[in-house]
């Protein structure tokens, strides 16, 4: 089986599958915010928003600074063109493969000659 890979689409799709962090990039468009009022908003633990927080950091998409006693989280600047490019094209691939089904769909009725497929 061939295997492709791009470590850097697999990074952002696995911290990307995960519900809260999809949440954590939701609140950081809005603007930056401390680990601390993130952990608030999701009802979890620092320890748990810091391992949330690390996973979108390693995959660029989340940036961090520490001032003082407190880290503020934000947006990376790489933001999602790679992935989203990656998405369009396999969106692409699966609307032509659903566009060749309904052509043949559409001969199998013209075919039958009674408006049909089968």
């Amino acid at each position: 089986m061939v295997q492709y890979s791009n470590a850097a689409l697999d990074l952002s799709f696995s911290a990307l599958s995960d519900a809260t962090r999809r949440g954590i990039i939701d609140e950081l468009g809005r603007g930056e915010a401390s680990i601390t009022v993130l952990a608030d908003r999701f009802g979890m633990t620092l320890t748990g928003m810091k391992k949330h927080v690390q996973v979108l950091e390693r995959a660029g998409l989340v940036v961090t600074r520490k001032v003082g006693r407190v880290r503020s989280c934000a947006l990376g600047s790489r933001g999602l063109a790679e992935e989203a490019a990656w998405i369009e094209v396999h969106r692409q691939l699966f609307e032509d493969r659903f566009n060749e089904l309904d052509e043949i769909l559409n001969e199998m009725k013209q075919e039958n000659g009674d408006g049909s497929a089968g």
